[in-house]
């Protein structure tokens, strides 16, 4: 026989989606809807049927609520219903018969479903979302999205996706330039218990939700201040920090704050030219093309690296082992398998990354 959710809430007079006062042991069939949620309200009903689904609360064949029952019990209108009926049904998820109604159709997916939202692509984002595939396994489906460092498109992609993954997993790097609040009230928007923070955090947030971090200030200082025996012989340290790039000024705050602290000359410069390169300095460079173009000068002016200059670049590749270059990384392959660890957990901890300094000649 047939177990409807109408019938199941019969019993109680209450076809509740706020039923926060009800025991789990009644075995009573609970949705969760908010009216004051920012989330649409056709949205919160797919995300609860969805959710309720792959906690197999709601199995194959369970009967729902009408679009009446519904609309007349919480006040909402029958459009609002009927949307979010045509969305579940078009996912797979319901399945409706002429003159009886709606019951679900999908049963419960044991797998994950994650949104993963990176800032750009890049050799480092692969590696953190390659290791993250690999540690996943067959447990997830992982889907990937680039917001650009746009606030604008963050929205788009959380607007189109919201209800539809079990964790949103973010790079939250947006434009310096750009008001905070324009992407915090996008991330406030996805519940606290499936968003995921990768690479930094957002204390501004009400609830901190998992997060695997870096500290760009502290970690810079630090790696540098465990190399002074490395940066002894240099009286001067410049930064090449290009403005167009989007990088935490966290990043030039630590390394001024090393340079003050280790009574260090310092400067920091958007692009490498023939006039800052000269002997007695310890360059560190975030970008590859910088890097690549501050050796080509260096010999140019016949200066040794590791000798006459130090060369610090940001980030691990096998071409800067093979060129024997001294950099300051974070550790990416670590970050995503942290991070699908603590999914596969179900843990809600905040996790920092392992952040150090890799000796290699040029310095």
């Amino acid at each position: 026989m047939t177990t409807t959710i109408a019938s199941i809430n019969r019993r109680s007079n209450h076809y509740g989606f706020d039923t926060s006062n009800r025991s789990s042991a009644t075995g009573l069939y609970q949705l969760q809807f908010n009216p004051s949620d920012k989330m649409p309200k056709y949205k919160q009903i797919v995300h609860s049927v969805i959710k309720d689904i792959e906690r197999g609360v709601l199995q194959k064949g369970n009967q729902l609520p009408s679009i009446s029952e519904l609309s007349i019990e919480y006040l909402l209108a029958r459009d609002t219903v009927e949307k979010a009926y045509r969305e579940l049904r078009a996912r797979g998820y319901i399945t409706s018969v002429q003159g009886k109604g709606y019951y679900i159709q999908s049963n419960h997916d044991k797998k994950l479903k994650v949104l993963l939202i990176f800032n750009k692509l890049s050799s480092y984002k692969k590696i953190i979302y390659y290791s993250f595939l690999q540690t996943l396994g067959d447990q997830a489906t992982v889907d990937l999205e680039i917001h650009h460092y746009s606030a604008g498109r963050f929205q788009e992609i959380i607007d189109k996706n919201l209800g539809k993954y079990n964790y949103y997993i973010v790079m939250p790097h947006f434009t310096e330039d750009l008001d905070k609040a324009d992407y915090l009230q996008t991330l406030k928007s996805i519940p606290a218990g499936e968003l995921v923070l990768l690479d930094r955090e957002i204390p501004e947030l009400p609830q901190q939700p998992l997060s695997i971090y870096q500290r760009f200030e502290k970690d810079i200082f630090e790696a540098l201040e465990n190399a002074t025996d490395l940066l002894a012989k240099y009286q001067r340290m410049v930064l090449i920090f290009p403005s167009d790039g989007n990088y935490p000024l966290e990043i030039v705050r630590g390394f001024r704050n090393f340079c003050i602290n280790y009574h260090k000359e310092f400067d920091v410069r958007e692009t490498v030219d023939e006039s800052m390169v000269r002997a007695k300095t310890a360059y560190i460079v975030v970008e590859e093309n910088d890097l690549a173009e501050l050796i080509k000068k260096s010999r140019s002016a016949q200066l040794t690296l590791g000798k006459d200059i130090g060369v610090i670049s940001f980030n691990e590749t096998a071409l800067k082992e093979l060129l024997d270059i001294t950099v300051i990384t974070t550790d990416f392959e670590k970050m995503g398998r942290t991070a699908a660890t603590l999914l596969i957990n179900n843990e809600r901890i905040k996790v920092k990354n392992p952040f150090y300094m890799i000796r290699r000649g040029s310095l």
